[in-house]
């Protein structure tokens, strides 16, 4: 869980005459993570792709085309379908005519109707004109120009123009000019003339004898355009009637010719000489036997396979385990129905030898990550590899994250309300999304909610008011209160100080963690001075730091509710006036002067020892105070959330404050506790209590502002827990950078090979 799963490295090398059925096994094992070969082996090349691989690559791109022409996704598959390649290639290529010749029409039909609706925007100025559009054209002796522009502009422009003599101007915004040219003026004088009036000139549309006016000729247009639209929706049907025939063909044949093309590139990752192959991947340790048996099943001893590495890498990326296989194909012989020659035999015995025999190979990769872990915890993983894929030789961190991630998120905005509203959205994400990734987010959003309802509980608050406290803890328990304060209140200033030092303490035991699986790694990989200098260092410098911070030694220089909030006897000198009350009465309060100073020791040997391994960070000794300090943050969040939903509902119902303590008003009007309390006691009197108006300004306020604190839980809880987990817990191990685990091999879902 903590690892990855174990993977080995093997070697398959046989004949090229049994390449085909070797592929074949492989890949329906779905087990190989595949090595390609880079050269550096003398005598062998890279393979090559097999003689089909183009045709079913061309077929694939025609297949992936339809799809998306006729918009098919996974949701349009129906019943499996076994289908042989002359099949695949006749009903493919009727299909496609078909298609082709739909899309076409269809891409025709929009682009008339695209032509239309230009037209149509180009006649609307002359609309607002109102001249017939056979008066602006045709003219042998007058020149006319239909634009915008500023009307004075450009009588002043034609007025200035010698080559003109007379002229009109009609319309406003939209102006048409009728202008008479001199006897031997040129053909563009008036257009001429406009140049320099800021003139946008407008093309008259060609009309015939019956649609001469605007309006009938934009009404013979619309006519035109409903005619498309009417040929467009045939055409659409027609599509739409192709995709649910051919849906399931299209998934299924374009899941066979993937296959084919893995199958048939395949021998691009692999070694080769003129008559041998030699094929490198990665398989989980557990599955070398079931991998080994299946393909010697298939193309009997005339192919070896080794497990060349049994891997564990170290952090400088060398193999650190390695069990060799020594080569035994000097007994193989051919199987029936496919012929070997002493040749092919030769070259297979000199590729073992030669290329993947002892302990050579192709490429001293490092493994593929399969992160190992229970259904409960595999959500989680998405954070993780939102950092980064875990790599082979450090810990996966996603347990932790399921242990601390939730109740992070859920202590900080514990409510009941909250809390379920969490769960439905994760809820919703789970179940309505084929993504993986959507999925993970769903079950982590499901784990904090549940979190954040049980603190809610725990709180007493279901969307920040005390409803759980008064009826569960209160009536039917008959306690005085819930087990645990969000210290938001007067009265409960002790909680918000006793969250302080929980978060401390909470921040030391996640730092723990991360030193303790780091020093672990440096232990395994590096040595014990390794260990020692570059994680020991950290641990015993922050450790020390703390408990001196935590011991009475110089107490009186230390804030005074430290040794207070686990005390609850009162002999100490701090248990009096604000640090009188206790939250958690255990009887602590500050280790003695004795374990200070030997905190203090621990925290110089610390120091010594990070000079001894890594003498620049000893700048960065004093992190080990920063980062636990960051932890605060939590009861930040907590009372920061605490009181938006505080301010949320004293809108809308209103409170008062007694003996240190805020009440909402949710049976009485803000009268009869001013008269119980006081007028002074009254903080606010509520929208609820007011006019109608007020009222449903005050439920638009309540509901809008419950959604912004459970938006807000997201963009502060969320992202502070998400914080700690990346920048305080990961940098203490965690490098990431892991290869994901590609077997070669395919899932089917839409076809069977039977």
């Amino acid at each position: 869980m903590l690892r990855p799963e174990r993977m080995s490295k093997v070697s398959v090398t046989g004949s090229k005459a049994y390449l085909d059925p070797v592929v074949e096994a492989v890949h329906e094992l779905n087990l190989l993570h595949v090595t390609d070969y880079g050269g550096g082996w003398e005598g062998f090349v890279q393979g090559n792709p097999q003689s089909e691989a183009e045709d079913a690559a061309e077929k694939l791109v025609t297949v992936r085309s339809l799809k998306s022409m006729l918009d098919v996704d996974e949701d349009d598959a129906g019943p499996t379908r076994v289908f042989d390649d002359d099949e695949l290639a006749a009903e493919l290529e009727d299909l496609r005519e078909e298609v082709n010749a739909l899309d076409d029409r269809r891409d025709e039909l929009r682009s008339q109707l695209r032509t239309i609706e230009e037209r149509v925007e180009a006649v609307e100025p002359f609309a607002e004109l109102g001249i017939d559009l056979d008066l602006l054209q045709g003219y042998d002796s007058l020149q006319v120009a239909v634009g915008e522009g500023a009307r004075e502009t450009v009588e002043r422009a034609i007025v200035d123009a010698a080559a003109l003599t007379e002229y009109q101007i009609f319309g406003d915004d939209v102006l048409a000019v009728f202008a008479h040219p001199e006897g031997d003026a040129d053909e563009s004088a008036l257009a001429d003339a406009l140049v320099s009036a800021e003139f946008a000139a407008l093309d008259v549309p060609e009309v015939d004898d019956d649609n001469v006016s605007p309006e009938a000729y934009v009404d013979e247009l619309e006519r035109e355009r409903q005619s498309i639209e009417s040929d467009l929706e045939t055409v659409e049907s027609e599509l739409d009637a192709v995709r649910a025939d051919a849906a399931d063909f299209l998934l299924a044949a374009e899941e066979k010719l993937a296959i084919e093309v893995q199958k048939t590139e395949a021998p691009l990752s692999y070694a080769t000489t003129a008559n041998a192959f030699v094929a490198e991947g990665w398989i989980p340790t557990d599955s070398y036997t079931q991998f080994k048996s299946a393909v010697q099943d298939a193309v009997g001893s005339h192919v070896e396979i080794e497990e060349v590495e049994r891997a564990a890498f170290g952090a400088d990326g060398e193999v650190q385990v390695r069990e060799d296989v020594p080569p035994a194909v000097e007994d193989a012989g051919p199987d029936e129905g496919v012929e070997a020659t002493d040749e092919d035999e030769a070259e297979q015995r000199r590729a073992v030898a030669d290329g993947s025999g002892g302990s050579v190979v192709m490429r001293n990769d490092d493994p593929p990550v399969v992160q190992d872990n229970p259904g409960l915890v595999s959500p989680f993983e998405v954070l993780v590899q939102a950092v980064g894929r875990p790599n082979y030789r450090e810990f996966d961190p996603s347990v932790v994250l399921f242990l601390t991630f939730p109740a992070f998120f859920g202590f900080m905005i514990g409510d009941l309300g909250y809390g379920i509203l969490y769960g439905l959205i994760g809820y919703y994400l789970y179940s309505n999304f084929d993504s993986q990734a959507f999925k993970s987010m769903g079950g982590v959003t499901m784990a904090a909610g549940l979190f954040t309802a049980g603190f809610g509980v725990l709180y007493g608050e279901i969307f920040g008011l005390h409803l759980i406290s008064t009826y569960l803890w209160e009536g039917a328990l008959g306690l005085h209160g819930p087990p645990i304060h969000k210290g938001l209140q007067p009265a409960d200033i002790y909680w918000a100080q006793a969250w302080l030092v929980v978060s401390t303490v909470v921040a030391l035991i996640h730092l723990d963690i991360g030193y303790v699986f780091g020093f672990l790694e440096e232990l395994e990989f590096h040595g014990a001075k390794a260990a020692i200098t570059e994680k020991g260092s950290w641990l015993l410098g922050m450790n020390g730091l703390w408990l001196f911070v935590f011991s009475r030694l110089y107490a009186g220089k230390k804030p005074s509710f430290i040794f207070s909030v686990f005390d609850g006897t009162g002999v100490a000198p701090e248990a009096q006036g604000e640090f009188a009350s206790t939250a958690f009465a255990l009887g602590f309060n500050g280790f003695p002067p004795v374990v200070g100073y030997l905190g203090l020791g621990m925290f110089v040997l610390g120091a010594l020892l990070l000079a001894v391994g890594a003498p620049a960070e000893i700048l960065e000794i004093f992190d080990v105070l920063v980062n636990v300090l960051s932890y605060t943050r939590i009861a930040a969040v907590l009372l920061a959330k605490a009181g938006m939903a505080f301010v949320v509902n004293l809108l809308f119902f209103g409170a008062y404050q007694h003996d240190g303590e805020f009440h909402f008003m949710l049976s009485h009007g803000p009268e009869h506790y001013a008269a119980e309390y006081g007028r002074e006691a009254i903080m606010f009197g509520g929208l609820v209590h007011g006019g109608i108006a007020a009222l449903v300004g005050g439920i638009v306020i309540l509901v809008l502002g419950h959604l912004l604190v459970l938006a807000l839980g997201v963009t502060s809880a969320g992202l502070q827990a998400v914080r700690l987990e990346y920048y305080e817990f990961f940098s203490k191990f965690f490098e990431g950078g892991g290869t994901e685990y590609t077997p070669f091999g395919h899932e089917r879902r839409f076809t069977s090979d039977e």
